[in-house]
């Protein structure tokens, strides 16, 4: 479990029971938010959570009020999903349908949702085929996040996996080139995107994880022209995207 302070204003599902109920309907279910040292029932909800790949994160009474905004928790509490996660091979498979390589978004450390939605924005708008985010460390599909997506949240499948790293290996197994956006990397410009891709961007603070970044077949990189070194993620993944659309289908006038 993680020390993890829960974020208000969700789709809250509060107490023993009705968290039971939800999860055993197979309700979309973002994360389960537990009572450290909590006992009796609290135990088979956490083992059916994890059953279902929920993830558990522990945390204390007073944050769980705050969460549930003064209804009875009973230590308890559920935040559903915006939406149901697709798999990995739904992202493949929407690529398949359209007759295109694939070309996936991987966002790794991003907890900020409305950067998240932001992302999950370019890729519908930018014709990605989904997004891949890791169970731990990432903002799940929540309110937020779906409101940040504008709408895009309907259309790309967003697939949440137990490990990054593993996964990107998934990918690379089946052809798909991993480009990275972080610093010290080659020109974002520089490269070829026109194949099976997936574009990993990693948080404003700690960038590409290091497993991750040993993962990626090319680490590309933004021009930083000014005094700041950095940019916002979503705006960063925007770019880099826009030259991938370039590359692949050329620039079109109406």
């Amino acid at each position: 479990m993680e020390n993890e302070k829960p974020e208000s204003g969700r789709d809250v599902i509060a107490g023993r029971n009705a968290v039971a109920e939800a999860l055993r309907s197979g309700r979309p279910v973002d994360c389960l938010y537990v009572a450290r040292g909590g006992r009796g029932s609290l135990g088979a909800l956490t083992a059916q959570a994890r059953n279902r790949g929920v993830p558990v994160k522990e945390t204390n009474a007073r944050m769980l009020d705050r969460l549930c905004g003064g209804t009875a928790h009973q230590g308890v509490a559920a935040v559903a999903a915006a939406k149901e996660y697709a798999s990995v091979d739904d992202i493949f498979r929407l690529a398949q349908e359209r007759g295109e390589p694939p070309f996936i978004l991987v966002a790794d450390g991003l907890e900020d949702p409305h950067n998240l939605g932001a992302v999950i924005r370019v890729a519908e708008c930018a014709g990605a085929h989904g997004v891949i985010v890791p169970q731990r460390r990432s903002a799940g599909l929540t309110a937020a996040v779906e409101k940040a997506s504008a709408g895009a949240l309907e259309y790309v499948p967003v697939a949440r996996v137990t490990n990054l790293a593993a996964a990107l290996d998934g990918l690379k197994a089946r052809g798909v080139w991993v480009y990275g956006a972080d610093m010290d990397g080659q020109s974002w410009c520089g490269v070829d995107y026109s194949g099976p891709l997936a574009l990993v961007i990693g948080s404003e603070g700690a960038g590409l994880g290091r497993l991750v970044r040993e993962k990626c077949d090319f680490v590309i990189s933004l021009p930083m022209l000014g005094k700041i070194d950095s940019l916002n993620a979503s705006v960063a993944c925007g770019v880099i995207c826009y030259e991938i659309v370039r590359q692949r289908h050329g620039v079109k006038t109406k």
